[in-house]
């Protein structure tokens, strides 16, 4: 089976990420769609086995296996995390709604490592180009902060929030680069000590609910198993689409 088929046939569940998700699109925003598939259980009984994620087949698209999805998001991968989160779902099946009900078994206080580690990892990216170019990559500056607004807020709140709200127009002029450098800097760290000041007082678990996802999991694996003929591996008979249900304000497919 091809990988462009595992995501055409076998999706349960995709949405829109990046600047539309959080609020920040602008009129030359791209529409980034991520995306989960659920490969037949009888393609893992061979020895080449299904693709952990798949690259399109449309632009600006990426899909993760199921069991790869749901190990990063045990990790508390940022990415991940924020995909299961979309205010933007544009499809999800009856697995793919079961899979959004598990969301806050993934959540967890280790998110302030994963976060943290990925906000260092790209504010040492910024800071070599402040030193080459005189400036950083203000765009990317610009997602930074409102990366390093959503880790606090999910340790604050233990919720996860991507739209940015009443911070849309502050977080904008960092893009347009209207704001200095020194004063973004001075911003960034003010945002990753109220991180740090909100992690004791977290509401969220110490760690993830590792049995309840392993369960959900297995019981879809299961489920497959019996559902799907290994000559033919058809998709899913049941799958449905989500417009603007309680998972997020939905898209529409062009």
């Amino acid at each position: 089976m091809r990988s462009e088929d595992l995501v055409r046939d076998h999706t349960i569940y995709s949405c829109v990420m990046g600047s539309r998700a959080f609020g920040l699109a602008t009129e030359d925003s791209d529409t980034d769609r991520r995306g989960v598939f659920l490969a037949p259980t009888p393609l893992f009984w061979r020895f080449e086995k299904p693709p952990t994620h798949v690259e399109g087949p449309a632009d600006e698209q990426f899909s993760w296996e199921l069991e790869r999805f749901c190990v990063l998001a045990l990790r508390a991968n940022p990415n991940i995390l924020e995909c299961l989160h979309s205010p933007l779902v544009e499809y999800a099946d009856a697995t793919g709604r079961a899979l959004l009900e598990l969301r806050g078994a993934f959540l967890s206080r280790r998110a302030h490592e994963t976060f943290a580690r990925y906000a260092q990892g790209q504010r040492q990216k910024l800071e070599a180009d402040v030193r080459r170019d005189g400036a950083p990559r203000w765009k990317h500056a610009m997602h930074l902060l409102r990366l390093l607004m959503t880790s606090r807020d999910l340790l604050r709140t233990g919720t996860l929030t991507l739209d940015v709200g009443e911070q849309r127009e502050p977080l904008l002029a960092v893009k347009r680069g209207e704001v200095p450098w020194t004063r973004v800097e001075a911003w960034m760290n003010g945002l990753a000590t109220e991180a740090d000041e909100a992690l004791a007082r977290s509401p969220l678990p110490a760690g993830p609910d590792h049995a309840r996802v392993e369960d959900f999991l297995t019981a879809v694996r299961r489920a497959s198993a019996h559902r799907a003929d290994p000559g033919t591996l058809q998709s899913h008979p049941d799958h449905e689409r989500v417009q603007g249900g309680p998972y997020g304000r939905g898209v529409r497919q062009p």
